[in-house]
C-alpha cells in the first residue's frame, strides 16, 4: 500500500456563527471555502493541475452551500478547472471523512495529490433554516424527519442526548464544568503562545480587507462560578415534541432507553460553541512529493470510521478510537497527541475515562468548548491542531476523532514526519 503524506494543513479564525454578528458571516459559503483552498496552493506553490480531487465535507447544505461547495470552491480560489471536487456529508465527521477518504485514494494508488476539507457558515445556517421554519417548512429537531426510520431508530436532539447520557453515566454537571474551564484555560495559553499560528490564516475580503485574524469565540475569563450560574440550555427540547411521530425528544430516547432519567445540565459553557470556520488539508503521495520537492509533515497511519448507538448518537468516539488503534497495531500507550471533539463535555469527558486516559494528553490546546465547532470544519482543524502539537513537542502519533450525528464516528491517526 502506498503512503499518504500531509504537506499541509491550514484553517480560518473561527468567527461568532450569528448573522450580522460574526466576521465572516457576510461572506459566501463558497467564499470561506476557497479561502482556505487558496491558501493551501499558495503557501506550497502548488500546481493545481495536478490536483485530482477536491474533497469537501460540508453539514448544513441548504441554500448557497448546497451545491458542490468542493468544486465551486476550488474554482473560486483560482485552482486549474482539471482539478475535480466533490461535496460530502456525514455531519459533524464530515471534513475528518473527506481527508480519510482523499488519503484512501492516495494509499490505493488511484491519486498523487488531494485537497481535502470542509467548511461551515452556521451563521447562514441558522438564518435560512429560520427562514424556511417561517415558511412553513421543516421542524426544530436534530434527528431525522423520517418516520419509518424514527420508529425503528428513534434520534433525538443532540443536546437532550448529551444530558442522558451524562445520566447513564453518572456524570455531573460540576464535573462537566470543570472540563469546560479547563478547555479555556488550555485554548488561552495556546493562542497566547501562538500554537495556532503556523496552521491559521487570514481571511479577507474581495478588496483585499481583513475581515478576520483571530478567534472570535474563546471566553478565557470563564469561571466554575459563572458557569454554575448558566440556564440548562437544552431543558426545553425534553419535553418538546418532536416531528415526525410527536414524541418529545426525551421520550425518543427513552422508549430505546426506559431506565434513564434525563436531567438537564449541558449550557452554552460545556457545549461547543455554534461559529463559522473553514479548513483544509493538503495530501499527497511520497512519490509526488519527492518529485516536487514538498516536505511531508505526517503521514497517515490508519483511518477508520464507525457506528453506535444512534438514539444516545454521541457515543461513537471510543469505539473509533479502539477500531483504528486495532488497525494500526498500536496502543493508547503510542499515542502522544488526543484530539476528541468537544461537541458537548460529556463527549469528551466519557472518552478520557472509559480509555483511561492521560487528561495531559487529550486536547492539549483546548476544544470546541473554547474555540467553537464549525461543523464539518472542525476534523481537518483538530489534524492540524494535532499536527501542530506533534511538533511542537516532538511527539509521535496523534490521533483525531468525534462523534457525528446519527451515532457515527470518523478516526485517523497520523504520524509526525
Amino acid at each position: 500500500m502506498a503512503e499518504a503524506y500531509i504537506i499541509d494543513a491550514v484553517r480560518t479564525p473561527r468567527s461568532i456563527g450569528k448573522m450580522g454578528k460574526g466576521a465572516l458571516s457576510t461572506m459566501h459559503p463558497e467564499h470561506l471555502a476557497a479561502s482556505v483552498l487558496e491558501a493551501i496552493k499558495d503557501r506550497n506553490h502548488l500546481d493545481t493541475a495536478d490536483v485530482d480531487d477536491v474533497i469537501w465535507g460540508v453539514s448544513a447544505a441548504m441554500g448557497l452551500a448546497a451545491g458542490d461547495v468542493g468544486r465551486n470552491a476550488a474554482l473560486d480560489a483560482g485552482y486549474d478547472v482539471k482539478a475535480g471536487g466533490v461535496t460530502l456529508n456525514r455531519f459533524c465527521g464530515s471534513g475528518l471523512t473527506a481527508t480519510n477518504l482523499g488519503a484512501g485514494m492516495i494509499m490505493s494508488g488511484m491519486h498523487d495529490v488531494v485537497v481535502a476539507g470542509g467548511s461551515e457558515m452556521m451563521s447562514y445556517a441558522n438564518y435560512y433554516g429560520q427562514k424556511l421554519r417561517e415558511g412553513g417548512f421543516g421542524g426544530g429537531g436534530m434527528g431525522s424527519g423520517n418516520p419509518r426510520l424514527q420508529a425503528k431508530h428513534p434520534q433525538s436532539n443532540q443536546g437532550v442526548c448529551a444530558d442522558a447520557i451524562a445520566a447513564i453515566e453518572n456524570i455531573s454537571r460540576p464535573e462537566l464544568e470543570a472540563f469546560g474551564v479547563e478547555s479555556q484555560r488550555r485554548a488561552d495559553i495556546a493562542i497566547k503562545e501562538g500554537r495556532f499560528a503556523k496552521s491559521t490564516i487570514t481571511v479577507h475580503d474581495d478588496d483585499g480587507n481583513v475581515l478576520l485574524d483571530h478567534e472570535e469565540y474563546p471566553r478565557p475569563d470563564t469561571t466554575t462560578e459563572g458557569l454554575a450560574q448558566l440556564k440548562p440550555a437544552f431543558e426545553m427540547f425534553l419535553n418538546l415534541p418532536s416531528e415526525p411521530n410527536g414524541k418529545t425528544y426525551g421520550e425518543l430516547i427513552t422508549q430505546v432507553y426506559p431506565d434513564v432519567d434525563i436531567k438537564p445540565i449541558h449550557h452554552v459553557g460545556i457545549s461547543s460553541g455554534v461559529v463559522d470556520g473553514a479548513s483544509a488539508i493538503l495530501l499527497t503521495s511520497k512519490e509526488y512529493a519527492e518529485k516536487h520537492g514538498l516536505k511531508p509533515r505526517a503521514r497517515i497511519v490508519a483511518m477508520a470510521e464507525i457506528g453506535d448507538s444512534p438514539t444516545l448518537m454521541l457515543n461513537a468516539p471510543v469505539p473509533a478510537a479502539k477500531k483504528v488503534l486495532a488497525k494500526a497495531g498500536l496502543t493508547k500507550d503510542d499515542i502522544d497527541v488526543w484530539e476528541v471533539n468537544e461537541a458537548f463535555a460529556v463527549v469528551a469527558e466519557k472518552f478520557i475515562r472509559d480509555l483511561d486516559l492521560d487528561r495531559a494528553k487529550v486536547n492539549i490546546n483546548g476544544g470546541s468548548i473554547a474555540l467553537g465547532h464549525p461543523i464539518a470544519a472542525t476534523g481537518p482543524i483538530l489534524i492540524g491542531t494535532a499536527l501542530d502539537e506533534l511538533e511542537r513537542s516532538g511527539g509521535r502519533y496523534g490521533l483525531i476523532t468525534m462523534c457525528a450525528a446519527g451515532g457515527m464516528a470518523p478516526a485517523i491517526i497520523i504520524e509526525r514526519i
